[in-house]
C-alpha cells in the first residue's frame, strides 16, 4: 500500500455487496471512491463513510471512465484495490433476450472491467503493488436456460480477469475473481423472495471480509479464483 492514506475504488455501488465492500474498507483505514450510474445510494452512502467520495460513472463509456478516473487521483490519490462489482445482469433465455440485453451484459461485466483496469494499471505496475478483483459469477462456467446475455458476459470477465493475472501478476499486480454463488442479502432480495430463510442469502458483509482478505495476501500465496456460497446453497 501507499505510505499515505490507501485508496479503494469500488465500481457499482448498491445496497448490497457495494455498500458492504465500501463500509470495509473504510473501517480498515481507506477513502474510498463509490461509483455508480446515479448517484443517489452513492452521495448517501459516501455522506455516512469517513473519506468516501461518491462519482457517477458509465463504465461502459471510455469517456466517463477517464473523467471519473482522472477526478479520483486528483481529490483522493493513486488507487491501491479496484473492485469492479458490476450490476444485476439481463436475464432470459436466447429467444427473449435482444441483441441490446446482450450487449448491455457484456458490456457492464467485461468491457467496463477493461475500461476501469487500464485507468490503474500503470501506477500499479511503477509502483510493483495493487489489487484488482473481479467480483463474478459460477454463471461464467456454465449456461442456464435463463442465462443467455449473463453467462457469456460473466465468461468473458472470467478470461479477462485470468489473462490480466497472467501478466500482472509478475509485475507486483494481485488480480482476482470472487465467483458469488447465490442470491446477495439487500432489500429488493429479500422483497422479491420474502419466505426465503435468513440460510437461503448471502450475507454482503461475509463476502466484503473475504474481498479484504485477498487484497492482504502475501505475494507467495496468492489467490486468483474464490468462491463464496451461503453454507446451505445448493451446488
Amino acid at each position: 500500500m501507499s505510505l499515505q492514506t490507501p485508496v479503494c475504488v469500488v465500481v457499482g455501488v448498491g445496497a448490497g455487496n457495494g455498500a458492504a465492500f465500501a463500509r470495509r474498507f473504510t473501517t480498515a483505514g481507506y477513502r474510498v471512491a463509490l461509483l455508480s450510474r446515479s448517484g443517489q445510494v452513492t452521495r448517501q452512502l459516501a455522506a455516512e463513510l469517513d473519506g468516501a467520495r461518491a462519482y457517477d460513472c458509465d463504465v461502459t463509456d471510455a469517456a466517463s471512465v477517464e473523467r471519473t478516473f482522472g477526478a479520483i487521483r486528483s481529490e483522493l490519490g493513486e488507487v491501491d484495490v479496484l473492485i469492479h462489482n458490476p450490476g444485476s445482469g439481463v436475464w432470459g433465455n436466447v429467444e427473449d433476450i435482444t441483441p441490446g440485453d446482450f450487449e448491455a451484459s457484456w458490456k457492464t461485466n467485461a468491457l467496463g472491467g477493461l475500461l476501469v483496469a487500464q485507468q490503474v494499471i500503470p501506477v500499479m505496475k511503477k509502483n510493483r503493488r495493487g489489487s484488482i478483483v473481479f467480483i463474478g459469477a459460477t454463471a461464467s462456467r456454465r449456461g442456464g436456460a435463463k442465462t443467455a446475455a449473463f453467462a457469456p458476459a460473466k465468461a468473458a470477465q472470467k478470461s479477462l480477469a485470468e489473462s490480466m493475472a497472467r501478466h500482472l501478476w509478475p509485475a507486483g499486480v494481485h488480480v482476482a475473481l470472487v465467483l458469488v454463488d447465490g442470491v446477495i442479502d439487500s432489500p429488493a432480495s429479500r422483497k422479491r423472495m420474502p419466505d426465503k430463510p435468513e440460510s437461503f442469502f448471502a450475507q454482503p458483509s461475509a463476502i466484503a471480509d473475504q474481498v479484504f482478505n485477498l487484497v492482504q495476501q502475501k505475494s507467495s500465496a496468492w489467490t486468483f479464483e474464490l468462491e463464496v456460497r451461503p453454507f446451505a446453497e445448493v451446488w
